[in-house]
């Protein structure tokens, strides 16, 4: 199922990329209104099955510090929630119901904080010119209304839902279904949401009327997302596919929990369907699929979506934040994973800090540029963890990133509602440079942080289980100043182009084809480790293919000597028949050296990467410009090219490479050792490597030696699993 596509025309869908993105508190405390209704179902706290002792932390990939969590509740990432969901009775109900996050918001307008001006100026513009603002959702001025009591900004709110009810109604009366179904209920979450909030903040202005019909255009879209089979619109059976209902990991989820939780919130007391939604989503939904399913398979956080579709995570913390604001019940520590995501989402930056690593399809810009959401994802956890030095590190490298305020009116309510007043302080060097999230299976690392000239690498090894994954376990993408070994997926214009050919990984070719990844299995990471002299990942890839008779071994060793080369290990088997093929995507011009065993990649900004083939011998780099399938019709936004090296000799290939950055190796040869093959590598820095590998076990050496000869590090690599902390200090 698709999201959003930068190149698609859509209506609703804009309503996802703005509204589903929802609104957050500051840093505050989360006292709800006084007095409230108690739900009647599910009224304990959820605890997560094993949680670590209040004001610890847990972050798979290593300590953080000791947390008061967010919000001002006390609670860490892990413990129990303090106290059950007290229902606000009067209007406000949503959010604003807590007087500290709305007196902040009224102060900051009145001080005229830029973050607030802005909002407020984007709001007038819509009410000046109607429709002049891509995806405006009526909250915005129903916020302005709240905020500043001009009842102008009401009565436009109001005329704009009533309007979009009003046409709801009418297809519903022509026997056919309410354009929010539209997309498998995608967009049901911004768009009952508006609904559901400009009911509630103005809710004085309408009269008994236009609640009545509201209220029964939101119940049945939440009961039809919730009950597929049996979906009706006036009383006609709309059946529908019921696509991820019961998939916390999936993006659409995040929307029908949005549109569930504040229906029953927003009605509280005056629809007689609100508790069981706030039942549905508190307890049903959070506490009985989501948290068992993140603890399961997210750890270190993140998203199997990858940083495309993933992003929608930032739609669940913002329920989080609003819930708790609301209630007083805190649930972004009911699992490890909410904070954990800071740490995996600052990691899949890039040292320029303009883009990201490019995880999964990413329909909306396939160059993977970083943009609002990924601010606002950020931004959203910095408030709900206001006194974790995660959230300090977001501020710094927000702060000095390409995107250090929102750039489109539709997110510029995140930069007024979400930062809090103060942070830890934190200097990006503090952050490490190497991070797993084994629940995904990215194991980012970089040379260094703050130097936007430093060499990154992201290497993959996990779970392939979501729709918007790709064929990717055991492929690697280096970036240096630009990506000189990416996804080719970045220079499509769809930004889906999941397979094998686009991504750095060792293909088998079997009669012309490629043997594909297979959906539901799992990369193994078997050896990880991160220290001052190297990075490295040991991935057996073999049940990636989940059996396939033509694969009998695929294994890789990654290995990244810092600050600024890498070592690719590849133990590859496959039947008779078949052809075992090196592959690396990369950009600009590439030039094979008369022999065939050195590849250059040069680009026109001056980055440069050598791939020195190693083994086997006799083999020779070819450069091909890939294509598309004669039945696919995306194209290329940028012409890439892509390095292949053809092993159809036997049944087994040990491809070992050599790639430095920016002249940072000055010659690599082979150098193998009695059941090992490996290779001496001089750096321009002085120093030599001497890496060898196990021919027919995983694992290997590793040797350091200093330009004078002195030994910097001389061992085995190693053979557990020893995640990096998240800071050095």
């Amino acid at each position: 199922m698709a999201g959003f596509n930068k190149n698609r025309e859509w209506v609703l869908g804009a309503l996802l990329v703005a509204a589903l993105s929802g609104c957050g508190g500051g840093g505050g405390g989360n006292t709800p209104a006084t007095g409230g209704e108690v739900p009647s179902v599910g009224t304990g706290s959820l605890t997560p099955a094993t949680a670590p002792a209040s004001g610890a932390s847990s972050v798979s990939g290593g300590s953080t510090s000791s947390g008061t969590g967010g919000a001002g509740t006390g609670t860490s990432a892990g413990s129990p929630s303090p106290s059950p969901a007290i229902i606000p009775t009067a209007h406000p109900k949503v959010l604003l119901s807590q007087s500290a996050t709305l007196s902040r918001l009224r102060q900051q307008l009145s001080a005229g904080v830029p973050a607030a001006t802005r909002f407020k100026s984007f709001v007038d513009s819509e009410l000046s010119s109607p429709g002049r603002n891509y995806a405006f959702q009526a909250w915005f001025a129903a916020l302005m209304f709240q905020v500043s009591g001009d009842a102008k900004y009401a009565d436009f709110a109001v005329a704009k839902v009533d309007a979009l009810v009003a046409g709801e109604e009418a297809l519903i009366s022509s026997g056919q279904k309410a354009a929010v179904s539209g997309d498998s209920y995608l967009d049901v979450g911004p768009i009952i949401g508006d609904v559901a909030l400009v009911y509630d903040w103005c809710n004085a202005r309408l009269s008994d009327a236009q609640r009545k019909r509201w209220i029964a255009y939101m119940n049945q879209a939440v009961s039809n997302v919730w009950h597929p089979d049996t979906a009706t619109w006036g009383g006609k059976a709309f059946p529908w596919s019921g696509w991820s209902v019961n998939n916390p990991s999936n993006n659409y989820y995040y929307s029908f929990l949005k549109a569930t939780m504040l229906v029953g919130l927003a009605t509280a007391g005056e629809n007689d369907q609100a508790a069981a939604w706030r039942n549905q989503f508190r307890h049903t939904k959070i506490a009985g699929e989501l948290v068992p399913t993140f603890e399961r398979d997210l750890q270190g956080g993140g998203s199997r979506e990858g940083t495309g579709y993933g992003t929608a995570m930032k739609n669940l913390y913002q329920l989080y934040d609003w819930w708790e604001r609301s209630t007083g019940e805190r649930m972004a520590s009911l699992t490890p994973h909410t904070l954990a995501s800071q740490a995996w989402m600052l990691h899949s930056i890039v040292p320029t800090l303009d883009r990201l690593a490019a995880i999964g399809d990413q329909a909306r810009d396939s160059s993977v540029a970083l943009f609002d959401y990924h601010r606002e994802y950020l931004l959203s956890l910095t408030s709900l963890f206001p006194q974790e030095r995660l959230s300090g590190a977001s501020k710094m490298v927000l702060d000095a990133s390409a995107l250090p305020r929102m750039q489109n009116g539709f997110e510029l309510f995140a930069d007024y509602l979400y930062p809090p007043t103060s942070l830890p302080s934190v200097q990006m060097a503090d952050l490490s440079t190497a991070y797993w999230g084994s629940g995904t299976g990215q194991f980012f690392m970089r040379a260094a942080w703050g130097d936007k000239k430093a060499a990154y690498s992201l290497f993959t090894c996990g779970p392939y289980t979501e729709s918007h994954a790709h064929h990717d376990q055991g492929a690697f993408q280096i970036y240096r100043g630009e990506w000189l070994a990416p996804t080719s997926n970045i220079y499509s214009h769809s930004g889906i182009q999941q397979g094998e050919e686009h991504n750095n990984l060792v293909r088998i070719m079997q009669n012309g084809v490629v043997v594909p990844q297979t959906y539901n299995t799992t990369c193994e990471m078997k050896a990880l480790v991160d220290n001052a002299h190297y990075s490295y990942g040991m991935a057996r890839v073999t049940p990636s293919y989940a059996g396939k008779a033509a694969v009998t071994k695929v294994e890789r060793e990654y290995l990244f000597i810092k600050p600024a080369t890498f070592i690719v290990f590849d133990r590859v088997g496959s039947t008779a028949g078949t052809q075992r093929v090196w592959t690396m995507n990369m950009p600009g011009t590439a030039t094979v050296s008369a022999n065939g065993d050195r590849l250059t990649v040069s680009s026109a900004s001056g980055n440069a990467l050598d791939v020195y083939r190693v083994a086997p011998a006799g083999l020779s780099y070819q450069v091909k410009a890939p294509a598309f399938s004669p039945a696919n019709s995306d194209t290329w936004l940028q012409q890439p090219k892509r390095a292949e090296v053809t092993d159809s000799a036997g049944t087994q290939s040990l491809f070992l490479h050599v790639l430095g950055t920016n002249g940072d190796v000055t010659s690599a040869v082979r150098s193998d050792a009695t059941g090992q093959t490996g290779v001496q590598i001089s750096l321009a820095d002085g120093r030599r490597v001497i890496a060898r590998f196990a021919n027919d076990s995983t694992g290997g050496t590793l040797q350091i030696l200093q330009s004078g000869g002195a030994t910097l590090l001389s061992g085995s690599l190693p053979t557990t699993v020893s995640a990096p902390p998240l800071f050095t200090n």
